[in-house]
């Protein structure tokens, strides 16, 4: 007999009974842990990404059979995206005002030691977490979601490939308005996903370029030491 009483099963039952929430859920639980990263002293913020990013590829692996459309697809329109928006994210930073401080970097050399094993193996927890688990779930909640939850509240009856104007303009402005420090970079780095979506009626695509933009962006932090593109988002602080 099955008991729906255990998580797993109740989340399951969830995310099966209501489309909203297997878009939505994921996402907020995914963000709730991000806030939560600086609760716990000079190195738990490294540890906690790492059990953030462990609950990150488990609920992604949870929500899969009840997303249709969060399937990996491969495009050079994704591949010119993805190079493009990490161009245009290294290249516009410190043009133009930002809404937040870049006070809060994420450099693991400085509490586990320089060079040290530990402090390159949350390097890859971070580059890997960044590359592989965050775009699915911003490019189901923003992209697929609230785009198309913005223009008719029975949203998966809007195809994909759908334009309208409002929704596209908002949901990059509230997509690069979380990104504060890099506000504009977010907004059209907003417009790029949300255009290959259109372009090509469905979200792999988007998904694909997402993961390679914070690939390279990872490769250029690593290489530079351009520890300040990586921030402890719960760190952040509003002016």
């Amino acid at each position: 007999m099955r008991d729906d009483r255990r998580p797993m099963n109740f989340l399951r039952a969830k995310f099966a009974a209501s489309p909203i929430y297997a878009r939505v859920a994921p996402f907020a639980i995914f963000l709730g842990l991000t806030f939560c990263q600086r609760l716990f002293g000079e190195t738990g913020p490294y540890w906690f990404y790492l059990v953030k990013t462990l609950v990150g590829a488990w609920l992604v692996w949870e929500m899969r059979p009840f997303v249709a459309e969060m399937r990996w697809k491969f495009s050079w329109e994704a591949v010119v995206v993805g190079v493009v928006v990490c161009i245009m994210w290294i290249g516009l930073d410190g043009l133009y005002p930002r809404l937040a401080k870049l006070d809060s970097e994420w450099n693991p050399h400085h509490p586990f030691g320089q060079g040290s094993a530990l402090a390159w193996f949350f390097v890859l927890v971070r580059w890997a977490g960044s590359s592989v688990i965050v775009p699915p779930f911003e490019e189901v909640f923003y992209r697929s979601f609230l785009y198309r939850y913005l223009v008719k509240v029975d949203f998966c009856a809007m195809p994909l490939g759908q334009f309208h104007t409002l929704s596209f303009v908002v949901t990059s402005a509230i997509f690069g308005l979380v990104h504060p420090e890099r506000w504009l970079a977010g907004i059209l780095c907003g417009l790029a996903y949300q255009w290959l979506v259109i372009r090509k009626h469905r979200l792999g695509d988007a998904m694909t370029a997402h993961a390679i933009t914070n690939f390279l962006l990872g490769l250029w932090v690593i290489w530079k030491g351009a520890w300040n593109f990586w921030l402890n988002r719960g760190a952040v602080r509003h002016f």
